[in-house]
């Protein structure tokens, strides 16, 4: 099944569409939330993204405090999670702005909601719904983004089988527009995450799934997931973009800057050529190496008009000249007669009766 976001079509038989998470990297202003949009489309992104939430809506100060420190990827942070929320959320004011930098790029604009307020309020500057990992339980945000009758994008992180088939049958009765995005959901940015993203997922989805589109939601350095996931039959990726892993934010140390979001681009449309069509046939360019490297049948001798012919007098050469008997039927040749006399190296050929 294909599905439309914007201008574009998203499918099996589509190019990969690709989404830079600007995510919290604009680092408050509003400037330069325009200026990543910018760069993001030069480096070949087909939509800019962002998250619209409130800390007081999507985190509890005293629920993070109480866990007894900061874990994992938030251990790093000098501020406390409420705190760090609250700096990386987007006024819904630049909601306006952001679309219209997007469609002066000429690249789509659209935002994950993290409450209520935002899903409706989103609706109608966006051409697609995105559901981060986090929610992928809560399943009256999940059918409320679904009944809005746009294509749904659904992360899968830090989720079990059972949970993925909840969100997605909530999805499919009332959207049949849903990407599946397979994703883990450490931001440490560690070379071992490879080892946890598990691309094969993909493999199980199309199995379990068949009419959704696939994609992969990636936080490993570069983008070998990407290429393979794509190779899997992924067809939207989104990985976080910055211009400068070394700023302070919770975003930056993970997402790709320009130039390596250009090369993974650029490598995946090479990718996509090169995965082309599941028939075997002989591809147009290889037609004169058909001739050149293939081997048909030649005189290893000088035969003459009505000698049998024997297994000793035939050598098995290239090139294979058009119109020569092939090593296929090598077994019909033994024990016929020359009808003409043959020189030695030429090939053989099937000459009618009455020539």
């Amino acid at each position: 099944m294909d599905i439309k976001i914007g201008n574009r079509l998203i499918g099996e038989n589509h190019p990969t569409y690709f989404v830079a998470d600007i995510a919290a990297n604009h680092d408050g202003s509003l400037d330069r939330a325009r200026y990543l949009i910018r760069l993001a489309k030069k480096a070949g992104a087909d939509a800019a993204k962002f998250q619209n939430f409130r800390a007081p809506k999507i985190v509890s100060d005293l629920g993070f405090k109480s866990l007894g420190g900061q874990q994992s990827h938030q251990a790093s942070w000098r501020k406390s999670v409420f705190e760090v929320y609250q700096s990386a959320s987007i006024p819904f004011e630049w909601t306006g702005e952001l679309k219209a930098a997007c469609e002066q790029e000429g690249i789509d604009y659209f935002s994950a909601p993290y409450d209520f307020e935002a899903i409706d309020f989103l609706d109608e500057y966006m051409p697609v719904y995105k559901i981060g990992s986090g929610d992928v339980d809560w399943l009256e945000a999940i059918e409320r983004i679904a009944k809005k009758g746009k294509p749904v994008l659904l992360a899968t992180g830090a989720a079990n089988i059972g949970e993925v088939q909840q969100a997605v049958h909530t999805v499919l009765a009332h959207n049949a527009q849903l990407v599946l995005m397979q994703c883990n959901t450490n931001y440490t940015g560690s070379p071992e995450n490879f080892k946890h993203v598990h691309l094969n997922v993909l493999k199980t989805y199309r199995s379990m799934f068949p009419q959704v589109v696939l994609g992969l939601s990636d936080h490993t350095p570069g983008y070998a997931a990407v290429l393979g996931a794509v190779a899997l039959g992924a067809r939207v990726v989104e990985k976080h973009f910055t211009d400068d892993n070394s700023r302070e934010g919770p975003d930056h140390a993970f997402a790709l800057d320009p130039v390596v979001w250009e090369q993974m681009v650029d490598h995946t449309r090479e990718l996509e050529q090169a995965l082309g069509s599941g028939d075997k046939t002989v591809a147009e360019n290889e037609q004169q190496t058909v001739v050149l490297q293939r081997r048909c049948l030649r005189a290893t001798r000088d035969i003459r008009a009505g000698e049998s012919i024997t297994r000793e007098m035939i050598d098995v050469l290239r090139p294979a000249t058009p119109g020569a008997i092939l090593p296929p039927e090598i077994n019909r040749v033994v024990g016929t007669k020359a009808i003409v006399d043959i020189p030695a190296g030429q090939e053989l050929r099937w000459v009618a009766l009455g020539e």
